[in-house]
């Protein structure tokens, strides 16, 4: 915990201890979840929460502030087994965010030389931001200082009974964090890329992973008076199974643009073909490449192109 002041006027300031991890808390409770759970070693909790650091000067955007979100497991094992469960939330840490869309040419591991007093082992996730390399997920080897510290205050064991071999023992810790707002960040400068297009032309897309854009498809009648009709039927349609937005503001062009700079992936644009031969053309936001779908497959082609 560290003390700051709290007020809204000059001289009605109260101090308050802001926490700087989320961890403590699960650990004081560990007891309590495995007891409700019905878990044996090894169990992960995983949490989110806010967390806070007294930086000195915070900066690149949103990468170091002083208030930010943590996601984290912390995994209690028995010791012995806590290495093999250290170099695991390493690689899931590295293929979770291969999933979410990082490129592996921009992820690194960074082992710690100088360890905490605590740790047995730590190693850092880092991404390649435009200002460098920074930390965007930490797994660390805690051992069982943690519990062996708060038993040691508040006298209240915090030891675990292994039924098979009736040991009694402190629970060793593997803790992997993750830093939401530092994720975000790196997913918005993997994803947001400037393009050349013939003629001079440039876009700005934002080739979000299908899988975490918020709007999965955009319904775009070709000319209003003439296709909005049919178009509001097809966006019904999909708005059943999709995220799903409807424009007809501006010509088809700009409102490509404007699927393109909000990471939608795919454009539906409904034509004289729609309405003569019962197909719509599908524009894929990164290639731009289109295709004609017949309406009545519309819903299971885009399902096998979100992985639905």
């Amino acid at each position: 915990m560290f003390a700051t002041e709290r007020g809204v006027t000059q001289g009605s300031t109260n101090r308050i201890y802001l926490r700087p991890e989320n961890a403590q808390g699960e650990y004081v409770n560990y007891l309590n979840v495995m007891r409700t759970m019905r878990a044996k070693l090894p169990f992960s909790i995983g949490q989110i929460g806010k967390a806070f650091r007294n930086e000195i000067t915070p900066g690149n955007f949103t990468y170091r502030t002083i208030e930010f979100e943590q996601m984290e497991y912390q995994t209690f094992c028995k010791k012995g087994s806590d290495e093999e469960l250290y170099e695991y939330f390493k690689e899931y840490g590295m293929e979770f965010f291969e999933f979410l869309g990082l490129s592996r040419q921009h992820l690194r591991f960074h082992d710690h030389e100088k360890l905490a007093h605590y740790a047995k082992a730590a190693c850092d996730i880092e991404y390649l931001f435009p200002f460098g390399w920074g930390e965007i997920n930490g797994t660390h080897n805690r051992t069982d200082f943690d519990l062996t510290r708060h038993q040691e205050y508040s006298g209240k064991s915090l030891e675990y009974f292994e039924e098979q071999t009736k040991e009694r023992y402190i629970p060793y810790i593997v803790e992997s964090t993750y830093g939401l707002d530092r994720i975000f960040l790196a997913i918005l400068f993997e994803g947001l890329v400037e393009e050349e297009l013939e003629a001079g032309d440039t876009r700005l897309p934002l080739k979000l992973s299908p899988m975490l854009a918020p709007i999965k498809v955009n319904v775009l009648p070709l000319i209003k008076k003439r296709h909005g009709d049919r178009a509001t039927e097809i966006y019904h349609m999909l708005q059943k199974h999709f995220m799903s937005s409807y424009d007809d503001a501006g010509n088809i062009g700009k409102r490509y643009r404007r699927g393109d700079a909000i990471g939608t992936p795919f454009a539906v644009t409904i034509d004289d073909t729609t309405l003569e031969h019962g197909t719509v053309t599908v524009r894929d936001r990164d290639s731009m490449r289109q295709e004609h779908i017949p309406v009545d497959d519309l819903v299971s082609y885009l399902k096998g192109k979100l992985h639905y």
